[in-house]
């Protein structure tokens, strides 16, 4: 029962104050001195895979003394930190053979990929999806930038930024998307992230602003200024030199931010759960998606996508009416429906345990059937969407 001389606004405010102040500490604990994350170093054979040559090969650049060279440690085995990676992926870009790129870079006449990653239910893995797929795209080589348009900024506290923290007044993307002179450029809101390569604009509760405001520009209608829809496509305008990919990872609701990512992306991916319900939910979150992007549409919105998709995700392959529904699900949409599945794993969730993801912690940490099993399924997916990136550019 609640105390009946306390208002429950000041018991919610202690809560969330104590509740602060014990993720801060988990935090300092988990990454002293300055609690900020690292990337975690990779064995010669992860490096070597992942930059696309054989393990041999790199030994021999390393004996040869070419190239980024190795830390060697006390039991004699070579390791990279991705920092070397990424470097070493430039010097066999300048030696390479004629149309091998190591660096996969977008050329002129490529256009920037914005995926929207959105679904207005939680618990969809709609976060967990966005993370896995920025960190897989940086580790293939590509420039990327993640957009944290979730208020509650999951996405920012996995890349090591506590929301109510390290993010101050005008420093997420409603500082860039804002209707009035507070607005900033956004090169100067996006930071760098402990994986060399991939850019962040973090979120927080500031982003609600955006919401509450929109409907009051839409009613003033300001001559020469960008409708809602149109402000975070002219926002990503003035850093598309920099990037190659950017991914959106969208509230779970359809607003103004939801509406406005949409609009500005290329691509669209669809997180859902193979539950009835959730199957319900979609189907609602479908509807009106469809209505207000015509409404959109008519007002000049740009509604053009290279693909959208559907991700099942928190998939058990053991499971009859998950099952089930997968195949509801493709015998209505088709290819529209990614190949593989996400699968449900204890590794993923134990990862998200010390706000990691499975790209960051070591294989030793979990058994390793589990581990591989779930790296496996993620690198399924990610390869997929990849292929349909590498396809619209005509790869």
């Amino acid at each position: 029962m609640l105390p009946t001389l306390t208002a429950i606004h000041d018991l919610i405010a202690g809560d969330a104050h104590q509740l602060s102040a014990k993720l801060q500490a988990h935090r300092k604990k988990l990454f002293p001195p300055e609690a900020r994350k690292t990337l975690r170093r990779f064995s010669s054979g992860e490096a070597a895979k992942l930059v696309g040559i054989n393990d041999g090969y790199l030994r021999q650049l390393s004996l040869d003394g070419k190239g980024p060279q190795p830390e060697i440690g006390s039991n004699g085995r070579r390791s990279y930190s991705f920092e070397d990676i990424q470097a070493l992926r430039a010097f066999l870009d300048e030696g390479g053979k004629a149309g091998r790129r190591y660096q996969p870079h977008r050329g002129g006449n490529e256009h920037l990929q914005v995926i929207s990653v959105a679904n207005f239910k939680g618990g969809s893995g709609k976060t967990t999806t966005a993370a896995h797929l920025a960190q897989y795209l940086v580790l293939q080589g590509f420039r990327v930038l993640a957009i944290d348009l979730d208020p509650q900024a999951s996405l920012s506290a996995l890349h090591g930024y506590q929301p109510e923290f390290d993010i101050g007044e005008n420093e997420t993307l409603y500082g860039a998307i804002r209707y009035d002179d507070q607005r900033r450029d956004l090169r100067d809101i996006i930071r760098p992230t402990y994986f060399p390569g991939l850019d962040i604009v973090p979120g927080n509760i500031e982003l609600m602003e955006f919401e509450h405001e929109s409907p009051k520009a839409l009613s003033e209608k300001k001559s020469g200024d960008a409708l809602f829809f149109a402000r975070v496509a002219k926002a990503l305008s003035s850093v598309e030199d920099n990037y190659d990919l950017v991914v959106i990872d969208c509230p779970p609701q359809l607003g103004f931010l939801t509406l406005s990512a949409l609009c500005a992306a290329t691509a669209v991916l669809i997180t859902v759960h193979p539950q009835m319900l959730d199957l319900m939910s979609m189907c609602q979150f479908l509807i009106m998606t469809s209505d207000l992007l015509a409404v959109v549409a008519k007002a000049g919105g740009n509604m053009e996508y290279d693909w959208m998709r559907y991700l099942v995700t928190r998939f058990e392959p053991g499971d009859g009416p998950q099952t089930q529904m997968v195949a509801f699900m493709r015998s209505m949409f088709g290819e529209r429906v990614l190949t593989t599945p996400m699968l449900k794993s204890t590794a993923i969730s134990d990862a998200g345990i010390t706000k990691q993801t499975l790209y960051e912690v070591p294989r030793e940490q979990f058994t390793r059937a589990t581990y591989d099993r779930a790296l496996e399924s993620l690198n399924a997916v990610n390869r997929e969407i990849e292929d349909l990136v590498r396809a619209a550019w005509r790869r």
